[in-house]
């Protein structure tokens, strides 16, 4: 369950994004700080959240340290 909970989130972050331009840098981090919520649970991260993370750290940089 935590699995569907954390991807509905990051779905939440999508919508944000895109309603919400001005905000897209602080929401990057939001959708950072879930996949590494996966990562830490040793749940895979599915491919198309990892592309997407590695565009966001090529546009804003890479986020702090987990």
């Amino acid at each position: 369950m935590a699995f569907e909970s954390i991807k509905a989130e990051i779905s939440l972050l999508l919508s944000q994004m895109e309603d919400v331009p001005e905000d897209r840098h602080e929401i990057a981090f939001q959708i950072h700080e879930k996949l590494a919520e996966l990562r830490a649970m040793g749940m895979p991260v599915p491919e198309d959240l990892a592309r997407l993370e590695k565009e966001l750290e090529e546009e804003f940089g890479r986020p702090a340290k987990d």
